[in-house]
């Protein structure tokens, strides 16, 4: 047994009102480490605020090589301060860890917990009082966007912050089996202090799916409920009662739980209610990763079997889902504890605006939108080889333990090779990009020239839905949706009119298939009839000088043979 030691933190010393700064919450685990043998804490990687990555392990055995881990035990990763205004997890787990070393909490036997005490380490820096307009304390807390300003829960797939490069590393060295991701939520007004949002199962797929929905939510929402602790799905609305129904919300890849899933990984974030007292939500949030360890040491072999068969279900994969989708045919029906909402006349605009009413709670049956279907998908080619030069690509496949080889000398192979047909792009930046969406692609086989060096990435390995994910170009959060490919978008060679004209004539001259299709277009559309230089841009597109580059995606697909 250890001493009694008094490691008390400073939302307890402020009776809940205040949270740690960056340093107190390291200091804390330092102490705590010292103290307890079952504590371990390391620094890993590197972040934009020139600090690094904390890791912090709790394991009765005292063992922290994941490796050896992994193969008895299973692993609960808790992730805090990814938005550190939304301090909850932040404080939550100091109590969580410091309860499980002294003996507080049942000591697990066959789960280790890990946690990222602050992922966001720039925002825990950039302390202040105003920046959570509508947040039921703390007093002071960190800011959103991390050093560079980034929101570092959009930036998982394309990485442009050496947080998540870290956390990249962090997290396939650890390998969880459960990742809690902790959050403080906007948006509707009820009674709930705590909101769950589980990866959508439909999109995590197969029986670990099935194990999300039908056994290990329940299971979390019957636990906390018997502790007077009521939890509801992520209330997925704003400037509209959710009484109306709502939708669970689709974490793409961008996302913590999204990235997570791609090597079937429990995971969820929990979603405090932003209006009521922080000492309610930090406790509620204690009370749920209490309750989510005795599941999973509950369902250790279950979950670690689970994952196992995921693994290797892409043996059976023809398809992949690009893009998702409401399915209109099922929903979940629940009661939801709300309080009355009404629009009345803003004093302020003079327009209409939502108005809760505390004093009158009610419990309404709600419509529940959270079954998925695909809406698009792709076949699954046995690999990918990727042109030399996009070094990024290179250097994110890496970083996240993608299998590749490179070409060993200059090759011809038949290949799919697609060409961009159309994208839309956002007109207002987000995220440090202007991404792309709506993308769509033609196809077509070809023999293709490729150069020693190149990249050849297989599908047939851990990693197949990251590799699918980010190379197909029409998936939500693909390298080119984020702008990774941009520099093909741009036509780098054209043309003098008064010069391409004559060599334009004989083309249509010596091509009568070309001369009646142009001719078609110009009866068929009127804009194209009255514009001489589109006229000459479109036969351009068709002679010798245009260059193959423009709009040639540069990541190759080797169908799978038959």
């Amino acid at each position: 047994m250890h001493k009694s030691v008094d490691f008390q933190t400073p939302f307890e010393n402020s009776n809940g009102n205040e949270t740690p700064t960056y340093l107190q919450v390291i200091d804390f685990y330092i102490q705590l480490a010292k103290e307890f043998p079952e504590i371990n804490i390391q620094t890993i990687g590197e972040t934009d605020s020139g600090y690094p990555l904390n890791l912090v392990t709790y394991n009765p055995d005292g063992n922290f090589n994941f490796s050896k881990i992994a193969e008895e035990k299973a692993i609960m990763l808790i992730n805090n301060g990814i938005h550190p205004g939304e301090s909850d997890g932040i404080d939550a787990t100091m109590l969580f860890f410091r309860d499980l070393a002294a003996g507080k909490l049942p000591t697990p036997k066959k789960t280790v917990v890990a946690t990222i005490p602050v992922y966001n380490v720039g925002g825990a820096l950039n302390r202040n009082k105003a920046s959570r307009t509508n947040q039921n304390g703390p007093v002071s807390y960190g800011f959103r966007g991390n050093a560079q300003n980034y929101d570092l829960n959009r930036d998982f797939i394309k990485a442009d912050t050496k947080n998540a490069r870290t956390f990249s590393e962090i997290f396939h060295t650890i390998d969880p089996d459960v990742f809690i991701d902790n959050h403080v939520s906007n948006g509707a007004d009820y009674q709930y202090t705590l909101t769950h949002l589980f990866t959508q199962h439909n999109k995590l797929g197969g029986r670990l799916g099935e194990y999300l929905n039908t056994e290990m939510m329940p299971e979390l929402e019957s636990g906390l409920s018997e502790n007077n602790w009521d939890i509801t799905p992520y209330v997925n609305v704003f400037n509209r009662v959710p009484e109306s129904g709502f939708s669970q919300f689709m974490d793409h890849p961008r996302y913590s739980t999204g990235y997570t899933a791609l090597w079937n990984t429990l995971g969820m974030m929990v979603e405090t209610h932003m209006l009521k007292p922080y000492k309610k939500r930090v406790e509620g949030t204690y009370t749920l990763m209490a309750k989510m360890l005795g599941i999973v040491e509950k369902d250790v072999q279950k979950i670690k079997n689970l994952r196992k068969h995921a693994g290797t279900r892409h043996v059976d994969w023809t398809y992949y889902p690009v893009k998702w989708a409401i399915d209109t045919t099922q929903t979940t029906k629940f009661n939801f504890k709300g309080f009355e909402g009404t629009m009345i006349t803003s004093e302020v605009t003079g327009m209409s605006r939502l108005k809760y009413d505390r004093s009158k709670p009610f419990e309404k049956e709600v419509v529940y939108q959270n079954y998925f279907i695909p809406s698009d998908s792709i076949k699954i080619p046995e690999a990918y080889i990727v042109k030399k030069g996009w070094h990024k690509v290179l250097e994110l496949l890496k970083v996240n333990e993608i299998q590749f080889n490179t070409l060993e000398k200059d090759s011809v192979i038949a290949v799919e090779s697609y060409k961009i047909d159309s994208y839309e792009t956002m007109s207002n930046a987000y995220e440090g990009h202007y991404p792309h969406y709506n993308t769509s692609v033609t196809s077509k086989i070809q023999e293709i020239n490729f150069t020693k060096g190149d990249i050849l990435v297989p599908t047939d390995q851990p990693g197949i839905r990251y590799v699918l994910e980010t190379l197909e170009p029409e998936a939500v959060d693909s390298f080119f949706n984020w702008n990774y490919f941009d520099t093909i978008l741009q036509q780098k060679e054209g043309f003098s009119p008064y010069v391409f004209e004559d060599e334009a004539l004989e083309m249509l001259r010596n091509d009568p298939q070309l001369k009646e299709a142009f001719e078609a277009k110009k009866t068929g559309e009127e804009d194209f009839a009255q514009n001489w230089y589109a006229q000459l841009d479109w036969l351009f597109k068709r002679s010798e000088h245009y260059e193959t580059a423009h709009l040639q995606y540069p990541v190759y697909r080797i169908l799978k043979q038959k």
